[in-house]
């Protein structure tokens, strides 16, 4: 680390995503600081942007606050080799399509950065086991980005669960419906081949998997196909899963995950979510377009602009004393990995870096170490539609049965596919 308090930050990937949450993080960043008792005041960079032909980045830097302008942009298929060899980073953000998430981030902590991965973290536990395996090897930090996780309803719904007010889920229903918009345009150079399930329902298997704890025992996955791509294709529009979990108690408890990439782009919201969960002794229901906010602008909603506003996640806002400012749980979720960089690198004596690491590792909310059972679910849920598109619908996966930690069965077939091996 330099004697300056300092950290100093790569991106691979200039999409969406980074306009929304990693832009803002950046940027009020680099106006104010990050500061923590714990590390002192330090001065967070933008120091260099990797991407597959640089134009997304030129174009931030021509319209980026003067002091974010002089961030280093590397181009083409070496990109992020080059930024790892060239540069002086303490931490890397991997904000590409899931499918190249494995490569690139199996790069970052093999040159001993510290890593962050948007959501899914990797498509199969073979992966993930490698990049555990290399964080720890490496001594650095392996995190993911699940944001919803730190949306305040559903911070309000952990609570009530690790006080005991909502006792023992039984069954849930969520949703995540994306706007046409994301498939056909925003996604359309990457959507071939994927499906709605692996790029959002990881959202809510991890609110499931964090929020409930229990044992992943069952996926079950179906979708349908014909708008993004032809019906016999291997890509898909809509996809519903059915996790079935196992509690210390012996209990069981289903729940349903309903997504998609097709809905029209005149829908009052930016998207459809929902979540219902059945307890014991109650019920919790939210709907994130149902917060209070509707809004009608004649000529620009529900278009340009929506009648149903998520100002939680990510707004823009005049505050009060007039300054413009962007905020929500979209960039409070990237604040935070950089705060446990900063704790690890700038926390304290040297000699007492591996204690702060391992304190940050343990936090089971966004470390690698914690995504076994999502990462399981991912894979399952890729193999069972690999298998329908190939004209074998219907598979159930199971989690640790007698033949492996993850099993595809297809009705028809005596011998199942053995996904991954060891215990899940």
């Amino acid at each position: 680390m330099s004697e300056q308090q300092q950290l100093r930050g790569g991106m691979v990937g200039v999409g969406m995503i980074f306009d929304e949450t990693y832009r803002p993080f950046f940027e009020t960043a680099a106006r104010e600081g990050l500061y923590d008792r714990r590390f002192g005041l330090i001065d967070v960079q933008l120091a260099a942007i990797g991407s597959r032909t640089g134009s997304r980045a030129e174009a931030y830097r021509s319209s980026a606050p003067e002091e974010m302008r002089n961030f280093v942009s590397v181009v083409g298929t070496s990109a992020v080799d080059e930024m790892l060899s060239n540069e002086n980073l303490d931490f890397v953000c991997v904000a590409t399509p899931d499918d190249r998430h494995f490569e690139i981030s199996k790069k970052v902590l093999e040159a001993g950065k510290h890593l962050l991965i948007e959501k899914p973290s990797v498509l199969r536990l073979d992966q993930l086991d490698e990049l555990i395996k290399l964080s720890r090897e490496k001594n650095v930090l392996a995190k993911v980005v699940y944001h919803k996780l730190l949306d305040p309803d559903h911070k309000k719904l952990r609570t009530l669960v690790v006080d005991d007010v909502l006792q023992h889920v039984n069954n849930g229903y969520c949703t995540l419906l994306e706007p046409k918009l994301i498939s056909g345009s925003q996604f359309s150079e990457w959507i071939t081949g994927r499906n709605p399930g692996t790029y959002v329902a990881v959202h809510y298997i991890k609110l499931i998997d964090y929020t409930f704890g229990g044992k992943l025992k069952t996926v079950q996955a179906t979708g349908q196909r014909g708008l993004v791509r032809s019906a016999d294709s291997d890509t898909w529009d809509s996809v519903q899963m059915r996790l079935i979990y196992e509690y210390a108690d012996g209990r069981e408890a289903a729940f349903d995950l309903h997504t998609s990439w097709v809905t029209p782009d005149n829908f009052p919201g930016y998207v459809e979510q929902e979540v219902q969960f059945r307890f014991d002794n109650g019920v919790w229901n939210g709907h994130s377009r149902k917060r209070g906010v509707e809004l009608t602008v004649e000529g620009r909603t529900p278009i340009e602009m929506k009648q149903s506003i998520n100002n939680h996640y990510n707004g823009s806002f005049m505050e009060p004393w007039g300054e413009r400012s962007q905020r929500g749980y979209g960039i409070e979720v990237i604040e935070r990995f950089v705060r446990e960089v900063a704790n690890v690198e700038l926390g304290g004596p040297e000699e007492n870096r591996n204690e702060r690491l391992k304190a940050m590792q343990s936090l089971a909310y966004n470390d690698v170490d914690a995504d076994r059972q999502v990462v399981c679910a991912v894979q399952a849920l890729e193999a069972i539609l690999h298998s329908a598109a190939n004209g074998e619908p219907d598979g159930v996966a199971r989690v640790n049965d007698e033949r492996g930690g993850l099993v595809l069965y297809l009705p028809g077939k005596a011998e199942p596919e053995i996904l991954y091996k060891p215990r899940v």
